[in-house]
């Protein structure tokens, strides 16, 4: 090569520097890569736990599942269908035991997207989830020390890229100026560091790749806007789910009985507790200080077994002596309690004032109005469930219509102390399921005009029919 021809080299330095971080992230571990198929595609219906089934399987372990078949998991993953119609008996069994769902097929994952997919459901399956990013949001697999790991590997590539594009520069500008002595010419001054960094080209790429990674990083932002799966909010009333939807077997409608009838499900009004705990005044120590808060919201004396006059007149000072008289004889009435203090008035006196000041304060905490300084009012339940103002969403349709039950989208709530938001609530989770749930024709009046479907039904010709198959998947089913 003519060394007259090096200063057109300069027109191929990105490409170079291009080529070469390529070759840097190929060598790079895809834990980070599988994390991100698998929310894209996998995540909608897998639970994120890898531990715990979902609208399909657990996924943890799947590899050994599959042993000694690896190349017919790959094919799997990329369409279920042809495994299943060439008679695996580990693929039909599968096929059954979850209802003859269809996976939905992803033909276009590649052998390494797959491995890294494989990977990253192993790694959150052996180390388990953690959470990592204060708000509160478990992120399955991503230990506190990965995410930094992550960043250091990408801020050293960029430190050793920008080391390598200052050092080709300096080379081609001196190359530059030998090619000119060679021709006779005066030769040229040799660029310095500022000269390089503050040149067209440094300049022109930087601005290129803030842009690159500023739509990036706002595209991702927006994706997951309100994505807040895992979502577990301290209440102001320490409600237990698995008390009184499990233990008790309270049905969920009974509280949120807005479900079957309307858009919303709706937050029960206090008179809907009330209509238990008038009676039921008595649960462990905690339990009682919470049952004494309902009281305090709706203005009910728990020591009278009646509701205040004008308490939205009474000032704290007139409200408090009654909850510390309730807290403090209910404290002392307490079956442990007194075994407890059988040697010792004076010591019991004394905790259970501690107690009942403990309790009001609770109460203050939990249901002052700031408008008004004092406890009253509504009880201001934090909001766990939010889909964007853009999606239109019914509950009835899906409780009363669909026959759906509320675990589907909300999980075992049955088994949670406190609840949390159980699925991602994403539009790709709300597709996969409306493609993979059968409607429930028999004995449902409000599917008696799909005539069509019925004889199919009952002719044979069809097995299933699917809410995609009744307008599901249409843009206005939820947008308009």
């Amino acid at each position: 090569m003519n060394i007259t021809t090096i200063p057109k080299m300069k027109h191929f330095l990105p490409l170079v520097l291009l080529f070469f971080c390529g070759s840097l992230l190929a060598q790079a571990p895809n834990l980070a890569e599988g994390k991100a198929l698998f929310r894209n595609n996998c995540a909608s219906c897998h639970n994120k736990s890898m531990k715990d089934d979902m609208t399909g399987p657990a996924l943890g372990g799947v590899e050994e599942r599959w042993e000694g078949k690896e190349a017919l998991l790959y094919d799997w993953i990329r369409n279920s269908t042809a495994v299943i119609e060439s008679g695996d008996e580990y693929a039909v069994s599968l096929f059954n035991t979850w209802n003859k769902s269809k996976m939905t097929a992803f033909p276009n994952l590649t052998d390494e997207q797959i491995a890294s997919v494989l990977g990253y459901i192993d790694d959150v399956y052996v180390n388990g989830p953690a959470v990592v990013n204060g708000g509160g949001d478990p992120i399955p697999g991503e230990k506190g020390d990965e995410a930094g790991l992550s960043t250091s590997f990408f801020v050293v590539l960029f430190l050793i890229l920008a080391i390598l594009a200052v050092a080709l520069a300096r080379i081609i500008s001196n190359l530059n100026r030998m090619a000119e002595m060679k021709e006779g010419g005066k030769p040229g001054q040799v660029a310095t560091l500022k000269d390089i960094l503050t040149s067209r080209g440094v300049i022109g790429f930087l601005v290129f790749a803030l842009v690159i990674i500023g739509g990036f990083t706002t595209v991702n932002n927006a994706i997951n806007l309100g994505r807040q799966q895992g979502y577990a909010p301290d209440q102001p009333i320490k409600f237990s789910h698995a008390l009184h939807a499990g233990q008790q077997q309270i049905d969920c409608q009974y509280c949120h009985d807005g479900a079957r009838r309307s858009k919303h499900s709706v937050i029960p009004a206090t008179n809907t507790c009330m209509n238990c705990h008038k009676a039921i005044k008595k649960g462990s120590l905690d339990g009682t200080a919470e049952i004494s808060k309902i009281y305090a919201s709706i203005g009910y004396d728990p020591n009278t077994d009646t509701y205040m006059e004008n308490y939205e007149e009474m000032t704290n000072e007139e409200i408090k002596p009654i909850f510390i008289k309730y807290a403090t004889e209910t404290f002392k009435k307490d079956n442990a309690t007194v075994a407890k203090y059988a040697d010792s008035e004076s010591k019991l006196t004394r905790d259970a004032d501690e107690e009942a000041e403990k309790q009001w304060k609770g109460i203050v905490a939990s249901l002052t109005n700031p408008s008004k300084e004092k406890v009253s009012g509504a009880i201001e339940w934090e909001r766990i469930h939010n889909l964007p103002d853009h999606v239109y969403f019914n509950h009835a349709q899906h409780v009363s219509v669909g026959k759906l039950q509320c675990q589907t989208c909300h999980g075992p709530v049955e088994k949670m102390e406190v609840v949390q938001q159980y699925a991602p609530l994403s539009m790709g989770w709300c597709i996969n399921c409306h493609r993979q749930t059968e409607v429930q024709f028999a004995s449902n009046e409000y599917y008696e005009q799909y005539e069509t479907y019925h004889k199919e039904l009952k002719s044979g010709k069809r097995e299933t029919v699917t809410v995609e198959d009744i307008g599901g998947l249409e843009c206005q089913k939820c947008h308009y």
